[in-house]
């Protein structure tokens, strides 16, 4: 439980931060999530696990944004050794426009932040990002400035991904993605993910279900090994205010 307070406890605290800096009508948004599995780039991060996520974010009228966000985590704890970290903390800013009709770009950088982690090299990474979104379809590639998640020798690794979000009706929207991570120096650990979202807003709250997969295994935990990159069903509940 620790873990989880700390993770909303520093959300909050850069959230706050930044609102004091705006006047009282700022646009400055929460979020809380509560997820049976967080994937990331098709991998849980919380050993197939419940985690708690929460984040804020500040969109200036002029097109740059800064926002954090958080969550739990255990694949670090299952790292060779116990790796340490139980929370991860993302800070991110960019700028996002109309550049032409129809056509919105988006450009920025992002720093994952795993606390206390004892991984060598770290975990921490930093990338920076490019996306464009035309009608409901948006294609971004992310690249590292840093050793990837803890891997050596793998900075100026790759992530591209092309996702896509279509109003069904009744409140319903329906998320396809794709997406591909090589990583530099490490042709083993590039692989495909993909996932399947289904999104339903009702009563102020924001349902979802998706089904998430990749085309590699990650197995951890020792003696009761887990593959962290297999399909499965992850549902999920997020509230913004």
């Amino acid at each position: 439980m620790k873990s989880i307070f700390a993770a909303l406890a520093v959300t909050l605290t850069l959230g706050s931060t930044m609102a004091l800096a705006q006047e009282a009508a700022s646009p400055l948004s929460f979020n809380v999530s509560l997820t049976s599995d967080y994937r990331y780039r098709g991998l849980s991060q919380s050993r197939l696990n419940p985690a708690l996520q929460g984040g804020a974010d500040y969109p200036a009228a002029n097109g740059f944004y800064l926002g954090t966000w958080a969550s739990t985590i255990k694949w670090i704890k299952d790292a060779p050794y116990n790796g340490g970290a139980n929370v991860e903390i993302d800070v991110y800013g960019g700028y996002k426009a109309e550049i032409a009709s129809g056509l919105t770009l988006d450009v920025g950088a992002l720093t994952y932040i795993y606390p206390s982690n004892d991984l060598h090299p770290k975990a921490d990474t930093t990338e920076i990002y490019g996306a464009l979104s035309f009608g409901p379809v948006t294609a971004k590639y992310s690249h590292s400035l840093t050793n990837l998640f803890g891997t050596a020798d793998s900075k100026g690794s790759g992530y591209l991904d092309v996702s896509a979000s279509f109003d069904v009706g009744g409140g319903f929207t329906l998320a396809p993605h794709v997406g591909y991570q090589k990583v530099k120096h490490n042709s083993a650990g590039s692989y495909t993910d993909y996932s399947l979202t289904l999104n339903k807003d009702y009563a102020g709250f924001t349902f979802g279900a998706a089904y998430v997969g990749t085309n590699t295994d990650a197995y951890v935990g020792g003696p009761s090994l887990k593959n962290l990159g297999k399909d499965g069903l992850v549902v999920s509940v997020k509230k913004t205010f």
